[in-house]
């Protein structure tokens, strides 16, 4: 939205520098600018202050949303946190918050005897049960989804606590 309204302002004051320049120079077609290319005018324009800098940012650009999807955390906070803490007793194998993926490798949970591993992914900032899908494993294959739901409820329990704790609420 942002490259499209700065696109549109330039435009328009490109449109309203040629006007007025064509009007100055009596009409009359062709070179308007004396030989300089139309880029070096625009140039010569933003430095003396005419013509608005596209590169310049101001104040009020912190209120639009132009963040890059590549380099800004699209994973609710509490979620990861969340997590991180319930599934504390396995090891950690990989983790990208950029994407919300979080891959455990084999470990015992406290008074149990079957080691699990687990992928957790947060696919949403939202605080929210379709934010959260949670892949557990044994090592003899794969376990019951319900297992995995009562995973996914304690993490999306401890993310409502942090959050209250947080005073977000």
């Amino acid at each position: 939205m942002r490259g499209m309204a700065a696109r549109t302002y330039m435009r328009l004051a490109i449109g309203v520098v040629a006007l007025s320049t064509l009007s100055a120079c009596g009409g009359r077609i062709g070179n308007i600018f004396g030989g300089v290319s139309d880029q070096q005018r625009r140039d010569e324009l933003v430095d003396s202050g005419n013509l608005q800098d596209p590169q310049r940012e101001s104040i009020w650009d912190l209120f639009l949303n132009v963040d890059d999807p590549n380099t800004t955390v699209e994973v609710n906070r509490y979620l990861w946190n969340a997590t991180l803490e319930i599934l504390d007793f396995m090891p950690i194998e990989a983790a990208d918050p950029f994407s919300g993926v979080i891959v455990y490798g084999f470990g015992v949970p406290p008074g149990g005897g079957t080691a699990y591993r687990a992928t957790v992914y947060i696919t949403d900032p939202a605080l929210d049960a379709r934010a959260l899908r949670v892949a557990v494993a044994s090592r003899g294959g794969p376990v019951g989804r319900e297992t995995a739901r009562q995973i996914e409820d304690a993490i999306l329990t401890r993310a409502r606590q942090l959050r209250i704790r947080d005073g977000d609420l």
